[in-house]
Formats: C-alpha cells, structure tokens, sequence
C-alpha cells in the first residue's frame, strides 16, 4: 500500500531519525510512505488570530498538493499533524476563509484530504494485531512511558486523535509490540514547548516534572512522537543534571525507533547517536 507523506522540516534536520525509521518501519509493514515531490514548511504553529488567513497557505498549499495524489496525508511530526489537521478543518468548514485562500493560491481545495497520523495508519491500516504477530525481538523487560504532550491531543473537538486526558493509542501500539507500558499522570502535560527558545528555564521545569513523573514510576525510556518534545526533555536533561543533585537521566526515543527494534532491524537506520541521552545501553540490557 502507497500513502502520501509529509515529513516536515524537523524530520530533515535534527529528527532524521524520526523519520528514517518511519520510513523503513512502514516498508516493513507493507505501507510505501511516498513522499510529496515538492512540499513547504507547515508554519509549525496554527495562528490562532480570526483574521490571519495568509497563515493557513502555508499548510493548506502542501494539501492542495497531496490532494493530486489521493485522498490521504500521513505525517508523523506532532506539531505537523497538528497544524495540518486543524488548518484543514478550518478550510472545510468555513466557506469564506475557503474561497479567500482559494483565490490567492489559484486552487480549488475544500477540505477533504484526510489527515492521518503516522500513529493512526499502524492502527487502523497495518493493525496492531499484525504488527504483534511481525514481532521478532523481545523488549518485554523494557518499562516504557508514553509521552503525548499537547499538540498531538488539543483541541480535542478539532484533532479527534484521542481522549486528551486519557490517551491509550501509544500505550495500545506500545503493548502491540511487546514492551511494558508504564502510566504516569505527566503524560499529556507540556514540556515547554518553544518557551525553549527565549524562556528555557520554564521549559526545563516542565521538563524535569515529566521525567520525575516517568522515573517515580519505574520507566526505563519516556517515548514520543514529537521532535519539539524529544529536543526538550533530552536535551534539557544535560543542564538538569547540574542544577537537581541525585538526578537521573532516562532516554527518550520515538515511537518509530522501538518499532524497529522489535521489528529486528538493523540499528543503522534508528539514528541513535542523535539522542543526547544514548538509549542503546538500556536497550540492549533489556533486549533479548
């Protein structure tokens, strides 16, 4: 199966190993993420200004695009999915806004690509009964905590990924692959997002209740889906180190990167040596 796909600008540059194992993870699976012969940027925020409709070309153009290879666009980055999902939500059901952008791009776009989450095509496509039955390698002794952060969730009525309160996609894709799922009550909070940029030490706090939550509960690796989110909780976990005496780092790994381990995959196209906090020593105690 062929799926159109839009990797976003982080997934060329400090996530590329976001989406190196999506891409060869989903091969695995039988989905070809075909890339979009030319994409642009997504905004990597959605305005939240009434008025600002130029804004919305910047995510409504890469659609328009998709939408002359099929009806569907997968995207792994949260923040992509986010602004994708919610500016293509704003053009099917606001007809002014629609024809404005339509005027100014010289397309004719109604809204009716469908969105999809890198998350939602091993679910509903591929299937998690399929992928625990293509399992080759065991990471049952691994305790992994699922982190979604905000943009992956809210506003719930506009994205519809999952209950933001109570998620259980990762968890449920987590449990398909043989890993041992660990809750915890900071799952859906913020990690500071691009406070990162000119507030870091907001971020950082954020950062460190998230991984006092994922360490308090026994979690060898937080897992993400969002290249905002790995760059602020592992990154942030140097400077935090120095400034909480007795505190302990724990990797954070996407998704994608376990699915290819337990895939048996060979460990040159997981990316690794991107993390500032290395994940291979756990997970090779832990993999058997």
């Amino acid at each position: 199966m062929k799926l159109s796909y839009y990797p976003g600008c982080t997934l060329y540059t400090k996530a590329k190993n976001l989406d190196l194992s999506a891409r060869a993870t989903s091969r695995e699976l039988g989905v070809e993420l075909i890339e979009l012969p030319v994409w642009n940027c997504c905004g990597a925020v959605f305005s939240l200004a009434s008025d600002n409709i130029i804004n919305l070309s910047a995510p409504i153009r890469n659609l328009v695009r998709a939408k002359e290879n099929g009806d569907s666009l997968v995207t792994i980055c949260s923040g992509c999915y986010h602004a994708l999902k919610r500016a293509n939500r704003l053009v099917a059901s606001d007809e002014e806004k629609r024809g404005k952008l339509n005027d100014f791009m010289e397309a004719d776009y109604a809204g009716d690509v469908k969105v999809l989450h890198l998350l939602e095509v091993l679910r509903d496509v591929v299937g998690f009964e399929k992928i625990r039955e293509k399992v080759k390698r065991d990471l049952s002794a691994l305790n992994a905590a699922p982190y979604y952060g905000c943009l992956l969730l809210r506003p719930e009525k506009e994205l519809e990924f999952d209950d933001p309160e109570n998620p259980h996609i990762l968890e449920d894709f987590l449990a398909s692959i043989g890993v041992a799922v660990v809750d915890h009550p900071f799952k859906t909070e913020c990690c500071g997002a691009y406070l990162a940029i000119v507030h870091d030490d907001v971020a950082r706090d954020c950062s460190y209740r998230i991984i006092q939550s994922a360490r308090n509960n026994l979690a060898d690796v937080l897992v993400t889906s969002c290249p905002l989110c790995h760059y602020n909780l592992d990154y942030n976990q140097i400077k935090l180190a120095k400034d909480h005496r007795g505190f302990r780092k724990i990797p954070v790994v996407y998704f994608t990167q376990l699915l290819a381990l337990t895939l048996g995959m060979d460990e040159s196209e997981l990316g690794f040596d991107l993390h500032h906090i290395d994940p291979r020593p756990i997970l090779a105690e832990k993999l058997t």
